[in-house]
């Protein structure tokens, strides 16, 4: 069998974010997310689950931090709760909220394990969303002076830091579907959203650069790979809508200075409001592009299928079935991904921040879990991610999604994307097969095919 080695130096870590692991909502001066009022909220969350206690990280983050030593993690991605740092959104800072995610960063180091910080992972303070949330440009304002708070604190031990974690999902399933905090449905607000969030990243990235930080900075996008359903013209049409939509309108401003022309036309009067020198800020050089990956989608042109005109249908490569969310699984996608970045937008340094999927898992007495299919889909991603390096892909590190099993959002507490389980009534923790591999790929940087 083939030895698939990476280069040293290579990053290897795990992620998870704020509200979908730290509970203690509403503790030590914790404010309001916009995520506390959705979820708090009939109907909109599967089995009516919230993040109230989730996998209680805030009282058990030692535990955690041991945990992730334990397994050889050499970096954690982890987000900051806004509401933990500034209860309103802005005003007076909560003390005991930076002195927790100051005692998280000191434990990491002192074991050994590289913090990287994502500022916002949708968790916006439900106080500034009563004033308009993204849709306001007063809130690029407030995420930076959130963001110099956090870089002053933890600059000096934090080497890698992003703005925001796909700001798409922000957007589209919170302003424009309805699916996500905070529940609106009004394409015009989530194209001024989109551009508003990448605006206030640019500031972000400015402030962090005249603040003279010694680390890194950059953002995370979710990325998926777009696949014409037939050589039809209006499958190929509706294919490139979607990909601007999706990926261009935000990877060529960042990029390019520039938005997608034909979406921009197609989207009309739902434009976004943009002033002059907005997009130069937008392009700001970054020091590194996350990227998250998950499936592969067939895109058709369909007269009802919404604002794009277009269905999508999950691509599974050639042996490879679905995952427990209904995603095809597709390596060959992953590499296409990276590919397109490579060769449309400078071949930027890459993390490959989110990788990961949703199993049945099944517990045997010692609640121990033998997830070969996560072990399968985590190794054959690697195969494309290694296929991409090789390519000249400009990739730095890859880190799983999830550390634990963890609220998954309006799906609730149901898919379990960890390589640890949770057990929600115990909190107990318990490695699973697939954490015990991912430690040994670790500890070789790199495995057998």
């Amino acid at each position: 069998m083939a030895w698939r080695k990476f280069p040293e130096g290579f990053l290897w870590g795990a992620a998870t974010a704020a509200y979908q692991i730290e509970g203690a909502w509403n503790e030590d001066g914790k404010g309001e997310s916009i995520w506390d009022r959705f979820t708090h909220r009939k109907y909109t969350i599967l089995n009516g689950d919230t993040g109230d206690v989730a996998c209680d990280h805030y009282h058990k983050m030692p535990e955690d931090v041991a945990l992730m030593k334990e397994l050889g993690l050499q970096s954690y991605r982890f987000s900051i709760a806004w509401t933990r740092i500034f209860p309103d959104g802005r005003g007076s800072v909560n003390q005991k909220g930076l002195d927790f995610y100051e005692r998280l960063v000191d434990k990491l180091l002192a074991a050994g394990i590289i913090p990287n910080v994502t500022l916002n992972h949708w968790d916006l303070p439900q106080a500034l969303q009563d004033e308009g949330g993204w849709v306001n440009r007063d809130c690029t304002a407030w995420f930076v002076d959130y963001a110099r708070v956090m870089f002053d604190r933890l600059g000096d031990r934090v080497p890698l830091w992003s703005t925001h974690n796909e700001p798409w999902v922000i957007a589209f399933l919170g302003y424009a579907f309805g699916f996500f905090a905070p529940g609106i449905a009004d394409y015009s607000r989530a194209y001024q959203a989109s551009h508003h969030l990448l605006l206030s990243h640019g500031l972000a990235v400015q402030a962090f650069r005249a603040g003279g930080y010694q680390g890194k900075i950059g953002i995370v996008l979710s990325l998926s790979c777009y696949q014409p359903a037939s050589e039809k013209e209006s499958d190929r049409a509706a294919c490139k809508r979607v990909y601007e939509n999706n990926s261009a309108l935000f990877l060529q401003p960042l990029f390019k200075g520039s938005y997608p022309e034909m979406l921009f036309n197609w989207i009309a009067s739902h434009a976004p409001k943009i002033e002059e020198g907005d997009l130069k800020v937008i392009s700001e050089p970054i020091d590194f592009l996350g990227v998250n990956y998950y499936f592969t989608e067939a895109i058709a042109f369909a007269q009802w299928g919404g604002f794009l005109k277009s269905s999508s249908t999950p691509v599974s490569a050639p042996g490879w079935g679905y995952t427990e969310m209904g995603w095809g699984i597709n390596p060959p996608g992953f590499k296409s991904v990276l590919l397109d970045i490579k060769e449309n937008y400078g071949n930027p340094k890459i993390y490959i921040t989110e990788n990961g999927c949703a199993f049945k898992d099944t517990p045997d007495d010692n609640e121990f879990v033998s997830d070969w299919e996560r072990i399968n889909f985590l190794r054959a991603h690697l195969l494309a991610l290694h296929d991409a390096l090789q390519s000249g892909v400009n990739l730095h590190g890859y880190y799983v999604w999830s550390l634990m099993d963890n609220f998954e959002w309006a799906h609730g507490f149901a898919p379990r994307f960890g390589l640890v389980r949770v057990n929600y009534q115990t909190l107990r923790r318990i490695p699973k097969q697939s954490a015990l591999w991912y430690r040994e790929v670790i500890s070789r940087n790199g495995f057998e095919e």
